[in-house]
């Protein structure tokens, strides 16, 4: 795992503080639809230790997302109906809900923040959320996929989300998809998408 996994930032990662009651208080939050579906993923399988959220624009995909907290980002500005592709809108979204966020992420001590980026919504909210975390106290951690070299058009707002992402997080984990189709090319592309579920769990389970 670790050839097709890019550290763009290394930073150790410690054990949180651990609340009074003994328990780190520890969210995954999956940003955008490719965020949703991993949160989705982590639930089916059992995830423990942590809260999963989802945070989305588009409002029929979240209603299908199975998560213990779900947060309808940028009301207002989207209608529900989604970012369109475009980070800024995503960005606007997470702006206009960040009151939402951050009686969310208030007392986090630990957060992973996941997101497929080259898309809209968690291209451009992933940042803002990280931001939050920050504000709140908590370490941040990233774990975000890369699009494939054919989706030509996600590749530059993957290159500017990343970039905005490594500002506020403590560490960030790259999974290159490209990458891992060159290691497996015979891996089916579902099975590619929850590479990234897989590090999240391995990283929750480590700590709790």
């Amino acid at each position: 795992m670790q050839s097709f996994i890019k550290n763009a930032r290394k930073r150790e990662i410690i054990k949180p503080q651990i609340d009074h009651f003994g328990y780190a208080n520890i969210k995954i939050i999956g940003c955008g639809g490719a965020g949703n579906n991993t949160i989705n993923r982590l639930m089916k399988i059992g995830i423990k230790g942590a809260s999963c959220v989802a945070v989305n624009t588009d409002c029929q995909h979240l209603e299908n997302i199975e998560s213990h907290i779900k947060i309808l980002i940028g009301k207002n500005l989207t209608k529900g109906l989604g970012a369109g592709g475009n980070p800024e809108v995503g960005k606007a979204a997470a702006e206009e809900s960040r009151e939402d966020l951050t009686r969310v992420l208030r007392e986090s001590n630990l957060v992973f923040i996941t997101c497929g980026e080259g898309g809209g919504t968690g291209t451009g909210s992933a940042p803002i959320v990280a931001e939050i975390a920050k504000l709140e106290g908590a370490i941040v951690v990233g774990v975000v996929t890369l699009p494939f070299d054919t989706e030509i058009g996600r590749i530059d707002k993957a290159k500017m989300g990343l970039n905005l992402l490594k500002r506020y997080v403590d560490t960030l984990v790259v999974i290159d998809n490209n990458r891992l189709l060159e290691i497996a090319p015979d891996l089916p592309i579902i099975e590619a998408f929850s590479v990234a579920d897989e590090v999240l769990a391995t990283m929750v389970k480590g700590i709790t």
